[in-house]
This record gives C-alpha cells, sequence and structure tokens, in this order.
C-alpha cells in the first residue's frame, strides 16, 4: 500500500493532520447512522449483507488489530472476545465467526458497541499523539489503509441498509432525500479512444490499495466508449423486447441464474398499475427513465449490451478513457444516495459517481503483483479469483475515496450495490 501525503511534512510527521482525517472519517460514518432506530442495525436480510452494527464494530476491530495491539504500549482491549466476533476473512488473525451468521448477534448491543468505538478512538488518539516520529511514519501507510478501509464501509453501511429496509413490506424509508427528477439525460454518443501501448495501474502518487498496482503497460486496439450510462428508460426497452425471456443473449451461468431466481427485472424494481417502481433509500418511488439504471449484476450489464450489439468496455479501456477526467459527480457527499440524471458535459458524463460501471474484465493480479506478507496482505490478494471488476464509484462512495485507478470487484451475480452500464464497441 502506498499512503498519503498526511503522514509527515517539513517538520516531521503531521500528528494533527493523521489525526483530524482520523476523527473526520469516523465522524461520517457515525452520521450515516443517525436515521436508524435500534431495531434498523442488526437486521441481515442475506447472506451477502451484514447488520449496520457489525460494520461498526469491524471497522473499529480493524484499528484495534492492526494499529493499537502492535504499536499502543499498555492497551488493553475492551472486550478479547471482539477479536474473534468482528474479525471478517483474516485468517492469520485468527477464527471468524461466520458471516452468513452475523444478524444472529444480538450481544453486544447497539450501545456496546459505540462504546467500543469509543474505546478504541481514544486510544488511536494517544497513539497518534504520543507515538514516536519513526513509529508515526511507519504506520501511516496502516492509518489511510484504515481510514480508506472504513469509508468501504461506509458504503457497505446504506448498501446493506437498503436491502435489509427493502425486503420489508411496509416499504420503510431510511431518510426523506428524494432524488431530484425532471432533467432529461443528455443524448447517448460515441467517444473514439486511440489504442496503442498505455499505461495502466497507480502510478504511486498518493494512497491507493495493492490491487491498483503494480503500473504496467498494455496494447489497446481503437474503442468506442459511449458518452454516460445506460438509463433505465433504455433498459425498460430490454425488459419490454423479451430480454429476461429469452436465452438469446445471455451467458450460460447468467441465463441459468435468470431462471432459478426468476428475474424480470433490475433488482427492487416492481410493477404498480403500469409503471416501474423501484426501492430507494427514501422509500418507494417511480422509475426515473432518465437516471442511470442500477442494481444489475454483471450478467444482466452483458445482456444488455449483448442486445444492443456492444459489449462492455475492458477495465483497462476504461482506465484509459477516464485518465484525464476530472474527480467530478455524485457521490454520497451529497446526501441523496440515489442515481441522477447525466449532466450534458460534451464529453464523458458520470465516469465518477452515480453508479458502478461493470467491465468485461475478471478480477486478476496485475503483472508482478505480490500480496503483501502477514494478515494485511488477505485484504485484496486472495479474492482474484471468480469476480468482475466495476470502476467508477457510485453516489454511495466518498468522494475522497476515489481515483481513476480504483478497482472494485464482485461476483458476476451480484445486484446489491448501485452498479450500471457504460457501453463500449470496437473502432
Amino acid at each position: 500500500m502506498t499512503t498519503s501525503a498526511l503522514a509527515a511534512t517539513a517538520a516531521g510527521p503531521d500528528r494533527v493532520g493523521l489525526l483530524a482525517r482520523y476523527r473526520d472519517v469516523r465522524r461520517a460514518t457515525e452520521r450515516l447512522c443517525e436515521p436508524l432506530a435500534v431495531e434498523d442495525y442488526v437486521v441481515q436480510a442475506m447472506p451477502d449483507v451484514s447488520p449496520t452494527k457489525w460494520h461498526l464494530a469491524h471497522v473499529s476491530w480493524f484499528f484495534e488489530t492492526f494499529l493499537l495491539r502492535p504499536n499502543l504500549v499498555g492497551y488493553e482491549p475492551l472486550d478479547p472476545a471482539y477479536r474473534y466476533l468482528f474479525n471478517s476473512y483474516y485468517n492469520a488473525v485468527g477464527p471468524q465467526f461466520s458471516r452468513p451468521a452475523r444478524g444472529h448477534l444480538s450481544r453486544p448491543t447497539v450501545a456496546e458497541v459505540y462504546r467500543y468505538r469509543t474505546h478504541v478512538d481514544a486510544a488511536m488518539a494517544r497513539l497518534l499523539e504520543t507515538a514516536e516520529a519513526g513509529t508515526l511514519l511507519r504506520i501511516a501507510p496502516l492509518l489511510e489503509l484504515g481510514l480508506n478501509h472504513e469509508q468501504q464501509h461506509q458504503e457497505l453501511i446504506l448498501t446493506d441498509l437498503k436491502y435489509n429496509l427493502a425486503v420489508n413490506p411496509l416499504r420503510p424509508a431510511y431518510h426523506g432525500v428524494v432524488a431530484p427528477r425532471g432533467r432529461s439525460a443528455p443524448p447517448l454518443r460515441w467517444l473514439d479512444v486511440a489504442g496503442g501501448l498505455q499505461a495502466i495501474g497507480h502510478d504511486g502518487a498518493g494512497f491507493a490499495f495493492d490491487n491498483e498496482g503494480p503500473r504496467h503497460t498494455v496494447y489497446l486496439r481503437p474503442f468506442r466508449l459511449a458518452t454516460r450510462p445506460v438509463t433505465n428508460g433504455e433498459f425498460m426497452q430490454f425488459i419490454a423486447d423479451g430480454g429476461y425471456r429469452s436465452a438469446a443473449h445471455w451467458l450460460s451461468d447468467g441465463w441459468r441464474t435468470v431462471q432459478e431466481r426468476a428475474w424480470q427485472a433490475p433488482l427492487y424494481w416492481e410493477p404498480r398499475d403500469g409503471e416501474w417502481w423501484t426501492q430507494t433509500l427514501a422509500g418507494p418511488a417511480p422509475v426515473d427513465p432518465h437516471a442511470p439504471v442500477t442494481h444489475l449484476s454483471y450478467y444482466e450489464a452483458d445482456a444488455y449490451a449483448r442486445w444492443q450489439g456492444r459489449r462492455l468496455p475492458t477495465e483497462q479501456e476504461w482506465e484509459h478513457a477516464a485518465a484525464d477526467e476530472p474527480l467530478r459527480g455524485h457521490f454520497q457527499d451529497d446526501g441523496v444516495f440515489h442515481p441522477v440524471p447525466a449532466a450534458d458535459t460534451g464529453g464523458l458524463a458520470q465516469v465518477f459517481g452515480d453508479v458502478w460501471e461493470w467491465t468485461a474484465s475478471a478480477y486478476a493480479p496485475y503483472p508482478g503483483f505480490r500480496a503483501a506478507p502477514g494478515a494485511i496482505g488477505e485484504y485484496n490478494g486472495k479474492f482474484m479469483v471468480s469476480q468482475m471488476v466495476l470502476r467508477g464509484g457510485s453516489c454511495v462512495t466518498p468522494r475522497s475515496h476515489l481515483r481513476v485507478t480504483y478497482r472494485n470487484f464482485f461476483p458476476p451475480d451480484a445486484r446489491w450495490q448501485f452498479s450500471g452500464i457504460r457501453l463500449a464497441d470496437d473502432a
């Protein structure tokens, strides 16, 4: 992992900056929980989602395990059992409580989990305020990793809450901020992108996850990339044309999944009086035909692209096309938590934010990748199989968390993330 410029100033480690950033990220997580009732914290409606309470504890476990225990002299855990309960998948740390059973944990209570966060926060402040300069410089990369890890869980808190609330027949709302409507999506145009030898991956300046490097050279053929994501209205045409009823455009595994799970539309869509409605974090709402379609699996994204006579971009094509695009868009920071129609920017629109964009690339290590030794090397490397890469971030991703080289990844049948489609084609 590379680290950020917060680690040091000309006078030495930037203790004030490190602590301020730590507190800012931790407060942001807790602000996301302010609308919740205590009952909302404990629901786990399917194995892939986790209760909000577990997220709050796990991110604290990360700081306790990788920073406090090894580096703060005299640190005492609030409860030794938390080392087991809130370990996600780090085998080098020890055994883990079953992921599908996290919703069974009525104890520790929500109040006790918040006390755990307070305990860890106080200890982290002592560490950052009192550690020797050399220690601070050494642990700064781990601190930055922990903060980006917490930002990932901020996004998961929202996507998991959305799923957990959506299975409730009362269709409860998480908050009252309704996504704006009324703007039409700009026409879908095509950007011609030159191919050739191109550098892909993180260049080492600032923080990046280990899976974003090493930077390396690839050869790309000239290609075309759509100037905006596919909209709900465009995806409705796929549905109306029998897209979910015909195997013609589906991968074999995708068609089997459609049949086994009786998919007929994107996740959360349901017909009401001749219209499509969807569940949002603000409750049920009519589907906005101009907003980007979301909550699609890779299988659905690929089938739609084939139906259009197009394809999905590879992650290398996506990164090359987006390399010079400014980091602007609709993010978690805006507080809406739902995709909105694209603005007509004249170039690539909604490259960042709104919806993660499925690519045609399997999640695999870059040439020369080596996982770090020890438990921290389990963060990304051991998941590099049976998953597909998504790029660009979503409406629930913190803006400061994103880069053009960021590689997200999920299994091809995953739908509960804010995942959508940007089409590509050969030039």
